[in-house]
């Protein structure tokens, strides 16, 4: 078979070639004769099947498999010239050209996308001074009362008053929308945090004021985005009850506090706890600053200072991306603007490419720098991440984990998780942690 292979960068290559008639012809009777051995048809013993009659009645069929035997061939013969191993692809090869000639030949060309070579020099030199973060004695004398004033028990007011913000109300309560009372919408003796937010916005507010045994319809709006959809954006009626209100109790800061924040301790007292509480901020800072300022900024001045090829068809793919989640941004004007005038979406196209070849760029120096400092995760890893986020937001992480499967996240949560890992380990060396 006649064709031409080559290299257009050391991420990309194409293969063209015309598929002569013959080789279609000699293809098709190979297919047929191997199909005639397993087919039934009426009339005829399993495998006495004429190939003329296997061609007569699966001709379309027979001339496909024919076709992409064809490719098969020269997609092999193609990545033996080019000297490309098949696990250095990346996705599948793209057929950009299939025109079927007068004279039953085929005019083929093939784009394929390789893993880009990529030299990472010195990158230990880019990586940003790293400062330390301090952490003042008033940030941790301030997480030890939150922390206090949380485990504080809530006791109940000790003379009457009116309900203000910050008290705990526990009321009775029942939603009607139009009249009518809705599921999940009445409860009794519930208690409820004044300021907390935690109800519809609106609820609390209008709790603020009440006095014991008071009664009181209390007039809100579901939001637009509230997660039942029989209720979204409708105004509802509550018809509330006070019964009763309670506080928090005083917050006590001692060795026994100490000991029950820290039952594994075996010296607790509050000096341990607040080395403790120092160690934890001390950690939240630095995670912040790498990930907010220090892990963009490197990855930024590899990106600019790198050169290589990047594959593509995995830009498009990013562009693609970018591009269906600016359009779901759009109004119905915006929209029907870029279906009447395909120009406009590619233009759109051309102003997210550079972006898009940044992301990729990015990604596939993470997965190199990665490999060079010896940085894995495994799939173990990202199931318990996600199983501790699903438990943390009272998700049911089976079903979570089930979830990200089927939508196929997994690969790029493990990729975030891998950049994480190897860009922390750089940059805890530079600071010398």
């Amino acid at each position: 078979m006649e064709f031409n292979a080559q290299k257009i960068d050391s991420a990309n290559a194409v293969i063209t070639s015309t598929i002569a008639k013959e080789v279609i012809e000699k293809n098709l009777s190979k297919v047929a004769k191997d199909a005639s051995k397993n087919l039934k048809v009426d009339g005829f013993r399993k495998g006495k099947v004429p190939i003329a009659v296997v061609k007569a009645r699966f001709g379309q069929k027979l001339e496909e498999d024919a076709t992409s035997e064809a490719l098969r061939v020269l997609f092999a013969e193609g990545l033996k010239e080019l000297n490309i191993n098949n696990e250095d692809l990346i996705g599948e090869p793209s057929i950009t050209k299939f025109d079927k000639k007068e004279d039953g030949s085929i005019d083929v060309e093939v784009k394929l996308a390789c893993r880009p070579t990529i030299d990472l020099g010195d990158y230990k030199a880019l990586i940003p001074e790293v400062k330390a973060q301090e952490v003042t004695a008033e940030e941790i004398d301030k997480r030890l009362q939150d922390m206090a004033a949380s485990s504080a028990p809530i006791e109940k007011l000790k003379r009457k008053r009116a309900a203000k913000s910050g008290d705990y109300a526990v009321i009775d309560f029942e939603g009607f929308v139009d009249g009518v009372a809705f599921d999940g919408g009445k409860a009794e003796k519930y208690t409820l945090q004044l300021g907390s937010n935690s109800f519809i916005p609106g609820f609390e507010d209008q709790v603020i004021g009440m006095k014991y045994d008071e009664q009181k319809d209390i007039v809100v709006t579901f939001p637009e985005q509230y997660q039942a959809k029989n209720l979204a954006g409708k105004e509802a009626t509550f018809k509330v009850t006070l019964h009763e209100l309670r506080e928090k109790g005083e917050a006590v800061i001692d060795d026994e506090f100490a000991k029950k924040v820290l039952p594994n301790e075996e010296n607790a007292s509050v000096e341990v706890l607040k080395e403790k509480i120092k160690e934890q901020i001390a950690n939240e800072k630095k995670g912040s600053y790498y990930r907010e300022e220090l892990k963009p900024t490197y990855l930024d001045k590899l990106v600019e200072t790198l050169q290589f090829a990047l594959p593509a068809t995995v830009v498009d793919q990013e562009i693609n991306m970018a591009l269906n989640s600016k359009v779901r941004s759009m109004n119905e004007e915006e929209i029907k603007a870029l279906q009447e005038d395909v120009s406009k979406v590619e233009a759109l196209r051309d102003e997210l490419r550079e972006d898009a070849a940044k992301s990729v760029k990015a990604t596939f120096i993470v997965d190199a720098l990665s490999k060079a400092e010896d940085v894995t995760v495994s799939d173990q890893e990202v199931s318990q991440i996600l199983y501790f986020e699903a438990m943390q937001m009272g998700q049911n992480p089976q079903e979570v984990l089930k979830q990200y499967q089927e939508a196929g996240y997994l690969p790029a949560i493990k990729m975030s998780m891998i950049e994480d890992k190897v860009i922390t380990k750089l940059l805890d060396e530079k600071s010398g942690n």
